[in-house]
Order: structure tokens, then sequence, then C-alpha cells
């Protein structure tokens, strides 16, 4: 855990955090392996059949030893027995086929050769010492000095780990590790590595997303230092605008009943503490609108995502619980920052709710089985559950609990696509395509419908294939792009405002020294030319989406921290600016001059450029007033 990054570069800092998550990846196996006094470790709990009969399983975890192991879960004995030949012959066997899968009925973890060749140097062909370790469902590594999370941990961009999945560009080559690109779009995978740590991100969305509770634990207290804490709750509710039902609730859940508890008004300190010494838990909505490092945590995570990230924050008092057992629409990460709270999580009790599309009511505990995961959180600790998974927690011995939960995936689906896109398909073909134009059968209705499901009628049989005929040809006139097109505008409008680096600032409007001074405005005037080289300010903060025969350019960088705060921002790009546009969102991060955007004229070159670089979403080689 000692490894550190080299310093990247660019203009930007070490990111301490993710020098942490590297290290806790690359010291799996450590050559020299010092002494372990305390130990991180990270605990995947899976469901078994005997969970559903009322039993939680369990493996006693291997004893102290000298040095960190990655130990191998019990296999089906055919495989064991594979395992016991020469090491050449076993690297093979694990090249050439995965160990089984994990499902709903297996508790054991099971992993692949790729999998712990991806959690160290070396990748599979250095694994061959874990072969021998012993069962058991526990990785351990050394623990290492305490990082606290601080804004500018947040901007910085780190050296790649051993073995991190390559990037593409836009035409989907692969980009050197240090290209501009690549080291920016590091920045959101090492905070995530660093959230994860010391779980190789790759086997988390391969195994574990969107199908299991995970508990990574850390024994580090100190590990989401800086991220938020009560002292920033009680400045949050002393210094800002507070509102009760629409910032802060107040909630307890006693005697099988959950109740909201929110007076009218403002949230002042007096009203707030004196319903949590009460025995109320209090949570804060959209904390980001507070708090800048919340705010800057999320807005990286959601370019590792693709999605909305958005969060709150829950302060419970001790021996209470602030909510009733409920599951929700979001994939949650709990990070324990105070206290210690107990958890128990549920399996989705039927089908239909599993990675639920809506959040569930209240349930009773009569409601529920016996829970596939139940722990106590202490600070550092990591828990994980996806869409669908019922979970309640409470505070017990004396002992307050505060948590932060990241969420994200609400409502990004297949299904949420393809709802977008049927419509759209349907209308299509029906222009296009006489099948679809065609009338149904006179007499179709003697045959179809509930009350002829039984029906062996050869008509109903002929029915229902011209049905999946049609439908199957639907493909060809789904408008897939203009549907992923909207996705993206309407992510464009969830997003959080971009955390920009001090060059990006420097570089853009944000950093002109035009002020006042000496009762006059000084350093006006500034202007884009030809000659000046400009890039788009960052990846992802706009897209171009057509609309009613028009061209729109949807951006972030006015966005709220509030959710929705504001309405979708956009500018209206003319048709000879089209090529230009789509021009500067191809050829980021290099610089192109503004004399070389394919517009017809030179007016329309400078044009699209002012307005892009005065709406902030442009930004110079150099900054603009030496130009």
């Amino acid at each position: 855990m000692g490894v550190t990054n080299p310093e990247p570069a660019g203009d930007r800092a070490p990111f301490p955090e993710c020098t942490a998550a590297a290290a806790c990846v690359s010291s799996f196996l450590p050559p020299d392996p010092p002494a372990v006094e305390g130990h991180q470790a990270m605990e995947v709990l899976r469901p078994s059949a005997g969970l559903r009969r009322g039993r939680l399983r369990r493996r006693r975890p291997p004893p102290p030893h000298s040095g960190s192991v990655l130990a191998l879960p019990l296999r089906p004995r055919k495989i064991r027995r594979q395992l016991r030949r020469s090491v050449a012959s076993r690297m093979a066997a694990l090249r050439a086929q995965a160990l089984p899968s994990v499902d709903s009925e297996d508790s054991r973890v099971q992993t692949t050769a790729d999998d712990l060749g991806a959690a160290r140097p070396g990748g599979a062909a250095a694994i061959p010492e874990l072969l021998e370790a012993p069962p058991a469902r526990v990785v351990e590594v050394p623990a290492a000095p305490a990082r606290a999370l601080n804004a500018s941990a947040l901007l910085c961009i780190p050296q790649p780990l051993a073995n991190s999945t390559p990037q593409v560009d836009n035409t989907g080559r692969e980009l050197p590790w240090d290209s501009p690109l690549q080291r920016i779009r590091r920045r959101a995978a090492c905070l995530f590595e660093w959230l994860i740590a010391p779980m190789p991100p790759d086997h988390f969305y391969r195994r574990l997303w969107e199908r299991e509770a995970v508990l990574i634990r850390r024994q580090d207290h100190a590990y989401y230092q800086g991220l938020f804490s009560t002292a920033d709750l009680d400045s949050i509710l002393r210094n800002e605008e507070v509102q009760f039902g629409q910032h802060l609730d107040a909630t307890r859940y006693v005697n099988g009943r959950r109740e909201t508890l929110n007076p009218p008004g403002r949230a002042l300190p007096a009203a707030a503490w004196s319903l949590y010494q009460a025995g109320c838990s209090l949570r804060l909505l959209c904390p980001q609108a507070f708090s800048t490092t919340i705010w800057q945590f999320l807005a990286v995570l959601q370019e590792q995502f693709g999605s909305m990230a958005g969060s709150n924050v829950y302060l419970t008092p001790p021996n209470s619980q602030g909510f009733a057992p409920h599951y929700d629409d979001i994939e949650a990460f709990v990070l324990q920052l105070e206290g210690r709270k107990l958890w128990r999580v549920y399996r989705p009790r039927v089908p239909g709710e599993e990675l639920a599309l809506t959040s569930s009511p209240n349930f009773s505990q009569e409601d529920l089985g016996e829970p596939v995961l139940q722990t106590v959180l202490e600070p550092g600790d990591l828990l994980y559950f996806p869409r669908g998974f019922i979970h309640q927690a409470e505070c017990q011995n004396g002992v307050h609990s505060l948590h932060l939960t990241l969420s994200t995936y609400q409502r990004n689906t297949w299904g949420d696509f393809l709802e977008a896109i049927l419509p759209l398909a349907v209308q299509a073909a029906m222009e296009e395509n006489v099948e679809f134009r065609r009338g149904l059968p006179r007499d179709f209705l003697d045959y179809m419908g509930a009350q002829h499901s039984d029906s062996k009628d050869p008509r109903r049989t002929a029915f229902m294939e011209k049905v999946r005929v049609l439908v199957a040809r639907l493909g060809h006139f789904a408008p897939v792009d203009a549907v992923a097109d909207q996705r993206a505008k309407d992510f464009i409008h969830d997003s959080l405002p971009p955390v920009l680096t001090d060059r990006e600032r420097a570089l853009s409007v944000y950093g002109l020294p035009i002020r006042w001074e000496a009762g006059e405005p000084v350093n006006v005037g500034a202007q884009l030319t030809t000659e000046t080289e400009v890039h788009m300010l960052q990846d992802g903060i706009a897209r171009l989406v057509g609309e009613g025969g028009q061209l729109f350019l949807y951006y972030t960088v006015e966005n709220s921290r509030v959710y929705h705060l504001e309405e979708p921002k956009c500018l209206e790009i003319y048709p000879q600016q089209a090529d230009a546009m789509e021009f500067l969102l191809r050829s980021y991060p290099e610089f192109v001059r503004v004399g070389d955007l394919p517009c017809d004229s030179v007016e329309d070159q400078l044009s699209l450029a002012t307005m892009l670089y005065d709406k902030g979403l442009l930004l110079t080689k150099v900054p603009l007033a030496q130009n």
C-alpha cells in the first residue's frame, strides 16, 4: 500500500486517493510482504439457496498471517483436481476456460484467471502462487495511511493502473495512456477505483453490478475524511437556506411505522437538532447543492457512469431507525462516514422486483424473509446493492451514524430506450412500408382476444405469425441514433455543472482579466481571431441534437447543482456552421485554428467560435488577452 504514482504529465496535481486505490490493487501479493498489524477486508457476500431457507451462510476468515493473500473460494471437485496439476497445465486451463460463474444458487465467490491477473501487475502469468491459497471470501491487504478527500484531489489525472481497461477515441482507436483525452477520462475511472478499492472495477462490473450486494471493509476510519461530516451539516443549517421538506427531512421508524415530522419553513439549527434529540433521523437531500466537495465528487463520477449521479446524507441518532424497509430504483453505494450502523439487505422477493423500475412502498417486518447480508458498517466501509434489493438500517449501542448514499442509473435501462424508440419506429414503418398500412383481417375479432386465447383456430396462428414478422421488421425503421441523442440531451440536463481545473478556468472566458478598476472596466475588448487555437472546454459537456429540422447544442456549464432547477440550456447552430460544430466536438482535445473550421466564410467561423467562447464552452491555447 505504500506504492505511489509518479507525477503525471500536464497541469494537474497527483490524485492521492487514486494513489491509494492503485496501491490496493497492485499490492495483493507484494514480493516482500510486511508484517500485518492491521488489515483491510473486503467481503463479497452472495446469496445461496440456504439463505432463502433461513440460513445466513458465512465462512470463518483465515487466520492472521505475515503477508497479504487473495484467497480463492471453494470450487467444484473437477476443477479442484485440475488445480493440483503442474503450474504450466494449471495456467493453460485457467486461460482457456474460466471458472464457473456465480448464480443466485451459489454463495461462493468465483473468479477467473483474467480476474486475478487484472488485480496485480504481471497479469495471469503472475498468479500460480495463488492457487494453493486456503478457501475464503475475504481479500486482505496491508492497511494504507489515511488519505483525506479534498477538492483538488478530484481534479488530477493519475498514472494508469496495471492492466487498466484501454480507452478509445471517437473512431474506436485505442488511445495511449498519456494522451490528453486518455488522461482526462482517467480522472473518473480513478475516482471510482478509489471508491471501491481494493476490488478491481472490471471484476465489479462483470460479476456484481446489478447482480449482488457487496460489502467492502477497510478498517480505516479516515478513508472518507474530508468528504462530509456532521460539522459540515451543522454549518449548512446555520449558513444556508435549508427548508424542511425541500432540502431536509426529519423521520423516524417506531413500532413498525415510519413518521415524517417536518415542520414548515426553514430548517434552523434549533429545530433540526431538537428533532434529532427526539430520535429523528435527518436526511439532507441533494447535499451537492450545499457542499462543494460532494458536488465535485458526483460531477466526476457521473463521467464514469454515463448517467446522473445523485446523493443524500443521513444522520441517525443512537438507538434509533429512521426509515422502514423498502427498495429503491437506483444503484446504491453507501459510504459510512461516521459512527456505526447495522444494515440488513434482502434479495428481491419476486422476479418483478429485480432491478426495480420504481421505488417500493414501506414494508413491514412480516413482509421480509432472511437477509442476504447483515452487517455493521464502520467509518471507511462501503456497501453496494442493486435496484430492487430491500434494505433497512438502525443505530445501536449508543452510537450515532452518518452516511452518504451515492445513487445512479435511475431509469437507464434497455426497456426505457426501447420505450422511446418503438413508437417512432412504428411511425416510420407506416410511412415507408406499405405492409404496415394494410388493413387487418375483417374477421380477426372472431379468433383474437383473451376469450380466444386457447383457440386452435389456424387463423389465429397465422395472425400471430404476421405480428411477429412485422415486429421483426421494425428494427429496420428504428431511429436508434435519434433516440440516443435524446437520451444524451436528457443526461446533459440531468448533469451537474463540470468541475474545472485551474488551466481550464485560466484559458476560458472564466479566466479573462476583465475587471472594474479606478472607476471603469479594464482589459475589455479581447477577441478571437482566425489564428486563435481553440478546443472544447471538456469532453462530454455538450451534445449536438437535431430537433424539428433545426440543430441545437445542449450544454452543462450553466446547469444548477440542484436537480433540474433550470430548464435545459442550448444554443441554436445554423446549418452553415453545423460541420464546424461537429468538427470541434470530434477534434477534442486537439487544438484547431478558428480559421480552419469548415465554414463557408470567415464571418461564420468567428461567429461560431465567439458564441461558444462567450458561453464558456471553448478554451484557447494561450490566454485570449495575449492573442
